[in-house]
């Protein structure tokens, strides 16, 4: 539930960037949800086909990329994906510590027309 209120900034910012490019229309919004952000990405796409009806955004294409968390170990400073009940470095077995990458999540581009 709390992807509509997210849904609605992502429009409002899109149809300001819009209004200052000097353009009539988004095109297309790309999104970065990471894994671990807590953003449902489906959901985003449910709210902004429905709430984006009588917008600039109407119509646009919401892409969406997904990014995976990753671990840094310890020890070597490999940034890896954690594999399934494992912490453990795949170079040298060392223990992985928790990053930020994962928990994005950002407009990355607004194209309008």
């Amino acid at each position: 539930m709390h992807e509509l209120p997210i849904t609605e900034k992502i429009i409002s910012i899109a149809e300001e960037h819009c209004r200052e490019a000097g353009a009539s229309s988004v095109r297309k919004i790309h999104l970065v949800i990471g894994e671990n952000s807590g953003i449902v990405g489906s959901s985003i796409q449910m709210y902004f086909d429905v709430i984006t009806e009588g917008t600039a955004c109407e119509g646009a294409e919401l892409e969406m990329t997904s990014v995976k968390p990753k671990l840094r170990c310890r020890s070597c400073g490999l940034l890896f994906e954690r594999a399934p009940f494992s912490f453990s470095c795949p170079e040298c077995g060392g223990d992985g510590e928790r990053t930020d990458i994962g928990r994005e999540f950002y407009i990355d581009t607004i194209e309008v027309e």
